[in-house]
């Protein structure tokens, strides 16, 4: 009952934006938005993140001598993995037909610190009647995630972090490019 009670506070609430919550209906119940009056237009987002690890373990996974094989091979499948799957992880997605995914990693150091970091890029692409946000998110999400469990033998101390949207192109909301 909680939960209803606070869905229906929700319902009819305004983004910063000005525009309504879309994922509720009047009575503040939970809905998958009716896209089917759109049309369908070519739709990008590429999202990033980080993961922050020991010097030792950034070294193993730089050379490729993690005992259980290639961390960024598997990081990158993962995430392409987790992007195209996003709608059964993300309760109210809708089903896309992605036309390209792409995972890339950036390794992340400065001479001295004890730590070094490993970025991870995801970019996703269709033609459809909604963005492919939620996607990037998911595939860079996934990407780290599979570092972290490829890596915990070695540094239990990662941490995941900076996950954000860089950009979205398509739609009727417009363009978006963080500063």
């Amino acid at each position: 009952m909680a939960v209803k009670t606070a869905l229906t506070r929700t319902a009819g609430l305004e983004s910063e934006r000005g525009m309504e919550f879309s994922h509720f209906d009047e009575g503040g119940n939970a809905i998958m938005v009716d896209v089917s009056g759109k049309a369908d237009t070519l739709r990008t987002a590429t999202a990033s993140g980080e993961i922050s690890l020991s010097r030792e373990c950034f070294e193993i996974v730089r050379s490729g001598g993690m005992q259980k094989g290639d961390v960024l091979g598997a990081a990158r499948i993962a995430g392409i993995m987790g992007a195209k799957r996003t709608f059964e992880l993300i309760p109210l997605c809708h089903i896309l037909n992605l036309t390209a995914v792409r995972v890339d990693f950036e390794f992340l150091e400065k001479p001295g610190e004890e730590r070094a970091g490993i970025a991870a890029v995801c970019t996703v692409s269709c033609r459809g009647k909604t963005g492919v946000e939620m996607e990037a998110l998911t595939g860079v999400s996934v990407s780290l995630l599979t570092i972290y469990d490829m890596c915990k033998a070695v540094d239990r101390r990662m941490e995941i972090g900076k996950i954000c949207l860089l950009s979205k192109h398509g739609g009727k909301s417009g363009d978006f490019v963080r500063e």
